[in-house]
């Protein structure tokens, strides 16, 4: 992987923290995952580890769970 991989479902706080996300490491080197209206990526971003939203999975496989916007129990309804 050589994109970061920042998982959210849209609510002010993982919008947020996609703007300054975007903002710190540039849009280039960030896919933007909005689980929300991606559901077929929620058990994608289980498999790596995110336990709640707004995440940040890094190229090396990190999940930086930042600001608690929501569980991922919550993300799937």
């Amino acid at each position: 992987m050589t994109k970061s991989v920042f998982y959210h479902a849209g609510c002010p706080v993982c919008i947020s923290a996609e703007q300054d996300i975007v903002s710190l490491i540039g849009s280039a080197k960030v896919e933007i995952v909005h689980l929300g209206e991606q559901k077929n990526r929620i058990a994608e971003a289980e498999a790596k580890g995110v336990k709640s939203v707004p995440a940040l999975l890094t190229p090396n496989g990190n999940v930086l769970h930042l600001n608690f916007g929501a569980s991922m129990a919550d993300v799937k309804g």
